[in-house]
């Protein structure tokens, strides 16, 4: 089908719909200027990083707790690099939609804060985020607008313990509170499924997709590339994130 065509399409379905969800991955933030990237941030395209490590390594529970220097090294470059990064067309978006809409839920895998700095409310950050800080020893927590000034690694101010970033390190589990709140969303149902700028490889990630086209929802793709959903949705958008879905807001406000 056509670019322009399936366009078309996707727009008539979403005019319909009032329940929505957007599964979203680091695609989404490409045009933030947030590379997508292996591991986490963008910036470890390589094999190793400067002390040796795959950056999936550097940034695991198991390092973290012996070396949570090292860690909060590369998660303090990764926020720098998310700092200055602002919502782009494609975060306003679901954020716009969301106001119009009787529900609209983003299930997004980014750390960067972006769908909730466009404005959606309904926002689950299933890895968590880099503004969150925990202590690993009290129940010290507090969320900041950046870490510029803190000490790495940055102490708790109550007992002096190491804080760690609100965010699943590599190896750790999912958060039972946030898989929670989504599979009660999943059950309280969506017309319509978007899945934009991930690869689909979590299961977490890819069973909703795949359970909605089996019901027959609605599923809409946005990926310049091919992945393993490409084949299973309705819709295979191969677009960028901001220029799908501002081509498919411009349909709707001109219907």
């Amino acid at each position: 089908m056509l670019i322009e065509n399936a366009l078309d399409d996707i727009a008539l379905r979403q005019a319909r719909a009032e329940r929505v969800l957007f599964i979203t991955g680091a695609g989404i933030s490409a045009d933030s200027g947030l590379p997508t990237y292996r591991g986490v941030g963008g910036l470890y395209n390589g094999e190793h990083t400067e002390d040796g490590l795959a950056i999936e390594d550097a940034l695991s529970g198991e390092v973290f707790a012996l070396r949570p220097d090292i860690t909060w090294k590369y998660l303090a470059q990764i926020e720098e690099n998310c700092r200055a990064a602002q919502p782009n067309a494609a975060h306003l978006a679901i954020a716009e939609l969301e106001r119009r809409l009787a529900r609209v839920t983003v299930f997004t895998q980014n750390v960067d804060g972006l769908h909730r700095k466009a404005g959606s409310r309904d926002v689950i950050e299933i890895h968590g985020n880099l503004q969150g800080l925990l202590c690993t020893a009290c129940d010290f927590a507090e969320t900041v607008d950046h870490l510029a000034g803190h000490a790495m690694p940055p102490r708790c101010p109550r007992c002096g313990s190491v804080l760690r970033p609100n965010v699943v390190l590599f190896g750790e589990a999912l958060p039972e509170a946030a898989m929670e709140r989504f599979l009660d969303a999943l059950d309280a149902g969506f017309d319509m499924v978007f899945t934009i700028g991930t690869s689909g490889v979590f299961p977490y990630i890819a069973e909703p997709v795949v359970w909605a086209a089996q019901s027959g929802i609605p599923t809409v793709e946005i990926n310049p590339l091919q992945t393993r959903l490409s084949q299973l949705v309705d819709y295979h958008l191969p677009l960028g994130a901001a220029a799908a879905l501002q081509a498919i807001m411009q349909r709707l406000d001109a219907a």
